[in-house]
């Protein structure tokens, strides 16, 4: 007892939807377009330009952590806990 293919109750024919949606083969507004992707507004730009400064405020932050360590005392090296606390 062979079934042939299921019967489309809705006549919906995916086939045919998805090459309906798929990219024409002659897009006038291709120049048009192209600008958004080349030069200033290409990915890898945009992604850059997407945090100002990051670069320079790591630099900043980790100068300002080595200084700290190397050169501001605390005042707590060498004591442990509970010895000079009156």
């Amino acid at each position: 007892m062979a079934h042939g293919p299921k019967p489309n109750i809705t006549g919906f024919n995916m086939r045919a939807f998805k090459e309906a949606t798929g990219q024409p083969r002659y897009d006038p507004w291709e120049r048009a377009e192209a600008w958004r992707y080349r030069g200033t507004f290409s990915r890898f730009n945009r992604f850059r330009s997407g945090f100002p400064g990051l670069g320079i405020a790591s630099v900043a932050f980790a100068g300002y952590c080595a200084y700290e360590y190397f050169f501001l005392d605390d005042g707590h090296h060498g004591e442990g806990h509970g010895e000079g606390h009156h």
